[in-house]
């Protein structure tokens, strides 16, 4: 499954793109501030909101956007400094509150980056301490299991998002400082001079550019490092490509795994990883059901287990790829399945639960992927009816499954519903006055 590790290049432009572009519309909007007359700011701002959000609603549409936590960081930061402009200047003419009249648009001088780079830091903050639950990565989990079973491109993007909004905060962060510095210290309150708006708007535009450069050549790099690793595939390669169908089977007996403690993964944590170890392919789009059912049986040397379906997706990064996902549910004794064709060993399931809890980079990243699948939809289901309310009032139940609940299990796996439930349950916090902006969950 190696051409499944791959990274492809169009993501990972695009991904450096969506950042890059990000960035000069908060360049554009500190220096049309500085250009236009200071009351038509909050147009400005409005401007850049919609600018943000166009690229993060067209980029959603596109396959091969790659991960868009930047946009929408952006966006946000965007959004929340227009509305606190705003609110402030209303509240000043209604004599609610009292500013100077740098902080208020309707004024003559006003200073935009006084009140534009605290509130973005403030957004940055949040939402990095927010990320495993705001919308785009919940969005995100619901179409590619998160990014684990991406390869390296997943790791990629999980961790750059990350770190471009670390890099936001630090940079919001000095620039408040220094902004704010010279506002209380130096800065005479009477008219703006050069060395005023040089540090009032040249300073924030400078900074962005120079983070423009640095993300240029940090992912000039990356693409380099990657291209020599041969980890890069292009757009000819992506065109040459055959379809093929991927397939990776569970074996279980009993409340016990098959699995491979020796698998080798590219870019697992650790050198040796847990993996299934009946893992196949073909060379077509689709595999047929009897087909299916006949390479498990000459993979195991047993063609009396029980063949389920357990949920398939297209990679994305390779879309005529695809990966399917299958439970093969043996019946007897352990006894009897000693002596498998392929390298293993039977996993007691309570340790493969407390590995995943405690150590997940003991698997390999798709194994991750399923496992998580599995563990939140059985655990929701029992947790939780269809409309998100709790079967059990306690608090503190907290269920458990096994392997003999997976087979006698009905749950379709394929289904999202209870992953959509695990994000947006009666636990969640103002569950109810959530659930009137959202309406009806949409169970299928």
């Amino acid at each position: 499954m190696d051409d499944l590790r791959r990274v492809n290049s169009v993501q990972l432009y695009t991904f450096w793109k969506n950042l890059s572009l990000g960035l000069l519309v908060i360049i554009a909007l500190m220096a049309f501030s500085h250009i236009l007359p200071f009351y038509a700011s909050p147009i400005i701002a409005f401007l850049a909101a919609t600018v943000l959000y166009t690229m993060l609603y067209n980029n959603k549409m596109r396959t091969e956007s790659g991960c868009l936590v930047i946009v929408y960081t952006l966006l946000y930061c965007v959004v929340n400094y227009t509305i606190v402009t705003v609110v402030l200047s209303i509240l000043t003419m209604w004599h609610f509150v009292s500013l100077p009249k740098e902080f208020l648009f309707l004024n003559d001088p006003y200073i935009s980056s006084l009140l534009m780079n605290p509130v973005c830091l403030i957004t940055c903050i949040v939402l990095y301490f927010r990320r495993r639950s705001i919308g785009i990565c919940r969005e995100c989990r619901l179409s590619a299991d998160g990014l684990y079973e991406r390869g390296k491109a997943g790791s990629i993007f999980r961790y750059e998002a990350y770190f471009q909004i670390r890099n936001l905060i630090y940079l919001f962060g000095f620039l408040t400082v220094a902004v704010w510095a010279y506002y209380e210290f130096i800065y005479i309150k009477l008219s703006l001079n050069s060395r005023d708006y040089y540090v009032f708007t040249w300073l924030n535009i400078i900074s962005f550019v120079l983070d423009e450069l640095y993300f240029v050549a940090r992912y000039y790099n990356l693409y380099l490092d990657l291209k020599e690793n041969d980890e890069i595939i292009t757009q000819e390669e992506l065109q040459d490509m055959t379809a093929k169908t991927y397939l990776r089977y569970y074996v279980i007996c009993g409340d016990k795994i098959y699995l491979d403690p020796k698998s080798i993964v590219a870019g697992s944590e650790y050198k040796e990883v847990l993996d299934t170890p009946f893992v196949t392919k073909r060379s077509v789009n689709g595999i047929p059901i009897p087909e299916v059912r006949s390479i498990i049986r000459r993979l195991t040397g047993s063609a009396d287990g029980e063949l389920r379906f357990f949920y398939g997706r297209r990679s994305a990064e390779l879309k005529n790829h695809s990966v399917l996902r299958y439970f093969y549910f043996l019946d007897g004794r352990l006894e009897d399945y000693q002596d498998m064709p392929v390298d293993g060993e039977w996993v007691d399931f309570e340790d493969v639960k407390r590995f995943y809890t405690h150590t997940p980079g003991k698997f390999a990243p798709m194994a991750v992927g399923d496992i998580s699948r599995l563990a939140t939809i059985i655990l929701t289901e029992k947790m939780y009816d269809e409309n998100g309310r709790r079967k059990v009032r306690l608090k503190s139940y907290s269920p458990t499954f096994t392997l003999e609940d997976v087979r006698n299990s009905a749950l379709d796996f394929q289904d999202d519903k209870w992953i959509k439930i695990s994000m947006f349950n009666s636990d969640t916090p103002f569950y109810r006055v959530k659930k009137l902006f959202r309406g009806k969950p949409k169970v299928r």
